[in-house]
């Protein structure tokens, strides 16, 4: 496991050459709050580096609901009951294992893997707003229907799970990066992803962290460059 700190951030990563895998410890001041659950195999060292910092884990808030992102839930839940999970009310569906559409939805199908034994349930149901400690809640559907990005905001930085990748190229969800294309394979709606892009640069983030890839520092320029992109490819399939 690779760990990357930036402030109040710590980005915690496995397979990191190959298939990286991140999630996120947010350090508040007498308590942490993970981002994000991993595979299965990361409740170790989750475990491992909160005890490093000597502040409990109160807080587990999802992103959304994608195997690589809830892989550790159950077992985190059971070592960590007191801990609190949160996750939008929308995706609450998915980590229930339920793809079916909403009304007023696009009708495209939910994709990726849409966890299937994860028996843990959400404590708290996040809506556009909430606040969990230091982080404020936005709505980015796109790469699931109830995604979820979160901005700390004593710092600017935002977590934005599967949004954006920065494994490789930064792209916005959807858009497929040769040699890594399973986020964008994971996508369920492109047009409504990169709405949820456009809304990410207007928070000014001084600080860009996803599912999949390396922390971006000043990442308004990258942003804009993945949501360009993404922009020409939309127009090129109407």
């Amino acid at each position: 496991m690779r760990v990357t700190r930036e402030g109040n951030l710590l980005q915690l990563t496995w397979l990191p050459g190959i298939f990286p895998v991140n999630c996120y410890l947010v350090e508040e001041q007498q308590e942490l709050t993970l981002i994000d659950a991993a595979m299965p195999f990361s409740v170790k060292g989750i475990l491992a580096e909160a005890a490093k910092l000597n502040k409990p884990i109160t807080r587990i808030v999802l992103t959304h609901a994608h195997d690589d992102h809830v892989g550790a839930l159950d077992e985190l839940k059971k070592q960590l009951p007191n801990a609190k999970v949160y996750i939008s009310e929308r995706d609450s569906a998915l980590l229930a294992g339920d793809r079916s559409l909403r009304a007023g939805e696009p009708r495209t199908p939910i994709k990726g893997s849409v966890p299937k034994k994860v028996t843990t349930r959400a404590d708290v149901l996040l809506h556009e707003g909430d606040t969990i400690g230091s982080l404020r809640a936005i709505s980015t559907p796109g790469h699931t229907p109830g995604s979820m990005s979160f901005l700390d905001q004593r710092s600017g930085a935002v977590i934005a799970g599967d949004a954006f990748q920065t494994f490789r190229r930064t792209v916005v969800a959807g858009t497929v990066v040769p040699w890594f294309p399973f986020p964008a394979l994971a996508t369920w709606n492109k047009q409504l992803a990169l709405a949820s892009a456009r809304k990410l640069l207007q928070t000014e983030p001084a600080l860009l962290a996803v599912g999949h890839g390396d922390l971006l520092i000043s990442p308004a320029g990258k942003i804009s460059q993945a949501i360009k992109r993404a922009e020409q490819l939309q127009k090129g399939r109407n």
